[in-house]
């Protein structure tokens, strides 16, 4: 397949987290023939029952291109126009697969070997593909994630820490208001105070962020609410213990934050003659924490279309980013 026919078939597989079998599946059978023509191997590491991560290695892998299976939902099935193609996926994760996967099959065209390709999943929940793999090296020097960066080598990304804050009250019938005390209250008070957390700022990443996910709580209109709990994100930009620290003063007395993830920001190397940027957004990177090498972030598409109904990928990005995979694995290579 061309890297347009095969982005649309995998857009066209419906792998939204957790149920990535159907594509982990089809991928190691693709690559199987290729490791079979080239002296390679294709492995199926199991992470969760139905869950696997695929490894094809093609001699001894320095260089590893990786990136995860998973998609958000919903389903979108594939479409195209002589510009873009359309899909779930498209730009996040589908076309950086197969545009790994092209530049794979021109290397080993080229008898380039001692690369990796290697697809995880789990990365739109909680890197559990990634965190399974930094278990399981296999003496990577280098690791060439792909994300929507416009092919544009990222030289950092954000972290991230979410929070689970929730508040108490008693109930009571609301015509009586003096009788309960509303959680609802109490936690809008702790929001506020959260809203007003002076955050850090980065020289390269730029501010920290903070969004308030979800708000629920309560039982009916007419009764005081006895419980209330609220999803707070805040991208990081360097140590998060300042935050943390802020986050628990900022709640104290009237709401518990808990904190439910962190990962850390990080920054990233570049590559002389490839445009550089920086995004906002968490990677697996780093759940890997270096245990497959040197990380580097690129990937085609614009991450602003990503998790959208308007997901796609340009037709002109695939076909530079299986260039670009190639030239980086060479250099990594010729480093090592």
């Amino acid at each position: 397949m061309n890297v347009f026919e095969l982005t649309r078939k995998l857009i066209d597989i419906e792998s939204i987290t957790p149920n990535e079998l159907a594509i982990g599946e089809y991928l190691a059978a693709y690559l199987s023939p290729l490791a079979e023509r080239h002296g390679g191997r294709v492995e199926r590491i199991q992470v969760e029952p139905d869950r696997y991560n695929v490894l094809a290695c093609f001699g001894n892998p320095l260089v590893t291109l990786s990136t995860h299976q998973d998609t958000v939902p919903p389903f979108i099935a594939s479409s195209e126009d002589d510009d873009n193609i359309w899909g779930r996926g498209a730009c996040d994760v589908k076309g950086i697969i197969a545009s790994m996967i092209l530049a794979a099959e021109r290397l080993l065209e080229e008898g380039k070997s001692n690369f990796a390709l290697l697809f995880v999943v789990g990365e739109e929940r909680n890197s559990l593909g990634a965190y399974a793999a930094s278990r399981d090296p296999r003496g990577s020097k280098f690791l060439i994630n792909g994300e929507p960066t416009e092919n544009r080598l990222a030289l950092g990304s954000k972290g991230a820490l979410r929070y689970e804050i929730t508040a108490s009250g008693r109930m009571a019938h609301s015509a009586y208001p003096e009788l309960g005390e509303s959680a609802i209250e109490k936690l809008l008070d702790a929001l506020v105070r959260v809203r007003a957390v002076n955050l850090p700022v980065d020289e390269v990443l730029g501010p920290s962020t903070l969004n308030i996910g979800t708000i629920t709580g309560g039982r009916a209109p007419n009764v005081i609410p006895d419980r209330a709990r609220a999803e707070v994100m805040i991208r990081l930009v360097g140590d998060p213990d300042s935050t943390r620290l802020a986050i628990s003063e900022a709640v104290s007395g009237i709401a518990e934050a808990k904190e439910v993830l962190c990962i850390p920001a990080i920054h990233l190397g570049s590559v002389p003659g490839i445009e550089t940027t920086v995004v906002s957004y968490t990677t697996d990177i780093p759940a890997f924490g270096g245990a497959w090498g040197k990380p580097y972030l690129i990937g085609p598409g614009a991450i602003h279309v990503a998790h959208t109904s308007e997901e796609r990928v340009p037709k002109k990005q695939l076909l530079e980013a299986i260039d670009i995979y190639q030239r980086m694995v060479k250099l990594l290579l010729q480093e090592v």
